[in-house]
């Protein structure tokens, strides 16, 4: 299945407290077992942008996952490949 990358604009997001966070995390866990077909494998958090890493079976799921739980989706983009240092051996 396809993974994504989302980019979501969210000035002061690295100014969140953790209990904020969590609560950000509850609401995008609810909606995804709402939809039942999308799996959030983990979220980069910068002071003013959040970069998540989806498993969906199209950006279309992606974008209603966003849609439902409040959340900006500024840029989907689907990940041809992935790479780290083992790649190089």
């Amino acid at each position: 299945m396809p993974k994504f990358l989302i980019e979501r604009e969210m000035p002061g997001l690295g100014k969140l407290t953790p209990e904020e966070l969590k609560k950000a995390s509850q609401t995008s866990c609810a909606v995804l077992n709402r939809l039942n077909s999308v799996q959030w494998l983990n979220s980069f958090v910068t002071a003013d942008k959040l970069y998540c890493v989806y498993i969906a079976p199209n950006e279309e799921l992606v974008r209603e996952h966003a849609k439902l739980g409040g959340f900006p989706a500024n840029a989907i983009n689907k990940i041809s490949a992935i790479i780290d240092p083992t790649t190089a051996e």
